[in-house]
């Protein structure tokens, strides 16, 4: 028993459940950082692959004999595979881990990219893209990776920076497929046959990034969830009941809302902008390409930064800070969105584009900075619920405003601003017991402590047999969501709330 209780040791300073409680960016130290770095590398990997196509349309269009409305269901197929592959990559993250989840959804749809250079039709292309938009999927257990390795008060900008730097795919995409697909051209390749070896390369890419992280990954700072299980630290879970306490916690539906109209117009974006530009303003496809490109290479620094304002403002608000910086930033992502609608130069175009961009990818960041504590037990099951919810937003949105030639792609992407805004409100809806809601404080009730809103998803017998520990651990950590004001002020219920059982 006597070496069980020797403290393990971490390069970086830990809280009672061995997570970060720093987020040093240029650091490789394992496991905290390491994780991260494996994290958005491979889910950059995915999105490369997933919209290594939309960039070199005007070309595979005209190889394929692709109408509007084949380009339009292909695009919605890109992204609606992920909707039940996120919420079951989240249920997967809770019984088995982040590393095996993540690892082998992407090998299992790297097959997909690497068949992309042999269709032949238009239902060929349509099927090749729903598969490989499987793998959008990792974003979930990316986040719940960075959930699990850092503590309260920098979760918000782990979250932020992995999702920020996998997302930069959509931006990079934009630039590699072109200037790859011009060299294989340029040494020889008949254009119609160039474009298909250049798929090789998003594949190759997502295949070695699997590897490692199934090499190099750990899933928890304390080590894997079968070693965990096996030596008995860690209780393997019921499936049903992580099911359950996710789906029933509201919470988990709103911010699922809210998300598909950040995230998932930013997928839409990613689909739909490069074509825009290159038949709006006729510009030649590279230069289409590098202004589309600069849409999703935002991610660099706008959802880091999403991340980085949610801690900050739960470092003097508390979780209500958190809701409100949300709330407003999503709101003037609307506007902007129905603004870029509306312009008509090029120079207005591009400008209202890049501001948001800022604005809807901070959102995406600001929104995970309130999902790590929405539920300790069903974590993988409301980042799925949530990450899905994203992808359920861009299929609604490309189905409705961007398939077939109802609209045109300016009204659509004004339509789609008016949506962002109404579906931002119900963010105003979401209240936690013991830090409050945008409206309203914490529940005056001596019971509304965060020991009790997470260890109410714990039966009594599971109580008995110790599985609530890591989220009485999770709720002592997370006192940190009161903000200073209430820090300021000690309420009744925490002296009668033991600190630890």
């Amino acid at each position: 028993m006597e070496e069980e209780t020797q403290p393990r040791k971490f390069a970086l300073p830990v809280d009672s459940e061995h997570k970060s409680t720093e987020f040093r960016i240029f650091s490789v130290a394992a496991p905290h950082m390491r994780a991260f770095h494996l994290s958005w590398i491979s889910f950059l990997a995915c999105f490369v692959s997933s919209f290594a196509a939309p960039p070199l349309l005007p070309i595979i269009r005209d190889n394929l004999n692709l109408t509007s409305t084949d380009i339009g269901n292909a695009g919605i197929a890109s992204v609606s595979g992920a909707v039940f592959a996120r919420v079951a990559m989240g249920s997967a993250c809770d019984m088995f881990g982040p590393r095996l989840a993540s690892a082998s959804l992407i090998l299992l749809t790297a097959p997909a990219v690497f068949f992309t250079s042999i269709v032949s039709s238009p239902t060929s292309f349509l099927l090749v893209r729903f598969f490989t938009g499987f793998s959008l999927a990792t974003f979930v257990s990316t986040q719940f990776w960075m959930s699990s390795m850092f503590s309260a008060p920098v979760v918000g900008s782990a979250n932020g920076f992995s999702g920020g730097w996998g997302n930069l795919g959509g931006g990079a995409t934009q630039l590699i497929m072109p200037i790859v697909f011009a060299l294989i051209r340029d040494i020889g390749a008949v254009k119609f046959t160039a474009w298909r070896i250049a798929f090789f390369i998003p594949a190759l890419f997502q295949t070695l990034s699997a590897f490692a992280v199934l090499i190099l990954g750990q899933d928890m700072p304390d080590g894997n969830f079968y070693g965990l299980q096996k030596s008995g630290e860690k209780a393997k879970d019921k499936f049903s009941w992580v099911f359950y306490y996710g789906i029933t916690n509201y919470r988990g539906w709103i911010l699922a809302l809210t998300y598909g109209y950040c995230f998932g117009v930013e997928l839409t974006i990613d689909n739909i902008i490069a074509e825009y530009f290159y038949d709006r303003f006729n510009l030649k496809l590279h230069t289409a390409g590098l202004i589309a490109a600069s849409f999703g290479l935002a991610n660099l620094f706008s959802r880091p930064a999403g991340g980085f304002i949610s801690d900050a403002m739960a470092k003097r608000f508390g979780m209500r800070g958190r809701l409100w910086a949300l709330w407003v930033t999503q709101m003037i992502g609307g506007v902007l969105c129905l603004l870029l609608g509306r312009v008509s130069s090029l120079s207005a175009s591009i400008v209202v584009m890049v501001a948001f961009s800022l604005f809807v990818q901070a959102a995406c960041g600001l929104t995970f900075g309130v999902v790590p504590f929405v539920s300790r037990r069903s974590l993988g099951v409301v980042s799925g619920m949530t990450g899905g919810g994203g992808n359920v937003g861009a299929v609604l949105t490309q189905l409705i405003f961007f398939r077939g030639s109802r609209y045109s792609k300016e009204t659509g992407i004004t339509l789609m601003g008016v949506m962002i805004i109404c579906c931002t409100l119900p963010l105003c809806l979401i209240y936690f017991p013991q830090w409050g809601g945008m409206f309203c404080g914490p529940s005056t009730k001596t019971h509304a402590t965060e020991e009790e809103y997470y260890m109410s998803e714990w039966k009594s017998n599971e109580k008995e047999k110790g599985f609530h520990l890591p989220s009485l651990k999770f709720a002592e950590n997370s006192v940190s969501e009161r903000g200073r004001k209430e820090d300021s002020a000690t309420r009744p219920s925490d002296e009668a709330s033991p600190a630890h059982v």
